[in-house]
């Protein structure tokens, strides 16, 4: 994964060295994943689709089932939401 000139659009690798504390994405993931991702979360029902807002160096912050939920939780903490491809 490379950076591209979308200066919203960077590497993984990018994003564990820039703006630790500034910078997390949202990734959809599936119900499956939260037991790895959120050990302290409650069971889930399997199959649904979710979404979580993660810090730059890969730490899970929330999940929701709400892509803007998300989006606005990253806002609420003063983070920057960038895409990764």
């Amino acid at each position: 994964m490379n950076a591209t000139t979308d200066d919203k659009t960077v590497s993984r690798d990018m994003l564990a060295r820039i703006g630790l504390t500034q910078i997390a994405y949202v990734k959809a993931i599936r119900s499956d994943d939260v037991p790895r991702m959120f050990p302290q979360a409650p069971a889930l029902p399997p199959g649904l689709d979710l979404y979580a807002l993660i810090s730059a160096d890969g730490t899970p912050i929330m999940v929701t089932d709400r892509e803007e939920e998300a989006h606005a939780n990253a806002w609420q903490n003063e983070l920057e939401t960038v895409s990764l491809h």
